[in-house]
């Protein structure tokens, strides 16, 4: 893998690592252990996943292959979704209205000089307010797959949360099993206008943004009358992500992810990258 040209790039501090993939120079069976090498923050670049971009059917520009930075492979993730919009675009790869393959389906982007937004697959039937114990604390989840599992519960003050310490046992709960779940502490800050944290599945840790999360925040959050269309979201990182639907009856169309994206490096990877203890 040494010389292998990637971009750092990241959307609200969820960070990615991307490759133009056309050519296969990276194997599908070495997409595991070179993601968990180079997103490594100590002995690689560092990030929370990697994408590899290749070719797809002829009625999409592309498909991408998304793996966490512990090498396991997700079916979809926002802000990643978002990146990889953007990335295609500046390689020529994609128009500015693009549509991609991901394991979650299709996917439609459009990428402006400010902002990438995504069309997200329909969210699948909501489960609410199922009871989980959480270590001999009752607490109270609504779940929803976003193209990823996520289960949303409510709070007060999501600054003085101890995130890691809940999320981690709620994402290996035996309820969400075998799957496991994203799990997600969101805060009403005004009308339509929520606050989020998220504990990531695959990660295995708290991320400063997770697009899927922000979009089943909102969604879940306007089923409980909370929110409406557009909803602003403002991520651990600071900065404010849109999401967009249509709700009737309870049923969501017309799904979007929307903010910025940005381009933080572009580099070839060196001789030491796999290091043998990662």
């Amino acid at each position: 893998m040494v010389g292998l040209e990637f971009y750092k790039m990241s959307g609200h501090g969820n960070d990615f690592i991307l490759v133009d993939n056309w050519e296969k120079q990276v194997g599908e069976a070495d997409m595991p252990s070179l993601t968990r090498a180079v997103c490594h923050r100590r002995y690689g670049v560092g990030a929370d996943g990697m994408i590899f971009i290749e070719e797809g059917p002829d009625e999409v520009d592309f498909a991408w292959r998304f793996f966490n930075s512990d090498g396991s492979e997700a079916e979809m993730c926002g802000n990643g979704g978002r990146c990889a919009a953007r990335f295609a675009y500046l390689l020529g790869i994609a128009p500015t209205e693009m549509m991609f393959q991901t394991l979650a389906g299709v996917i439609r982007a459009e990428v402006t000089p400010e902002t990438v937004k995504i069309q997200l697959t329909p969210p699948s039937e909501a489960e609410m307010d199922c009871v989980v114990d959480v270590s001999g604390q009752t607490m109270r989840f609504c779940t929803i797959n976003t193209g990823v599992p996520h289960a949303v519960t409510w709070v007060d003050d999501v600054d003085g949360l101890p995130v890691q310490e809940i999320g981690r046992v709620v994402r290996f709960h035996p309820h969400f099993m075998p799957a496991g779940t994203n799990a997600d502490f969101v805060q009403v800050l005004g009308e339509d206008f929520l606050a989020i944290r998220t504990y990531e599945r695959g990660v295995e840790d708290e991320t400063l943004a997770c697009g899927t999360g922000c979009v089943a925040a909102a969604l879940l959050s306007a089923l409980k009358g909370l929110v409406e269309s557009p909803t602003r979201i403002v991520t651990r990182g600071g900065e404010e992500l849109r999401v967009h639907f249509t709700m009737h009856d309870g049923v969501f169309t017309d799904v979007f992810l929307e903010g910025p994206v940005r381009v933080i490096c572009s580099g070839a990877l060196g001789p030491d990258i796999m290091f043998e203890g990662v």
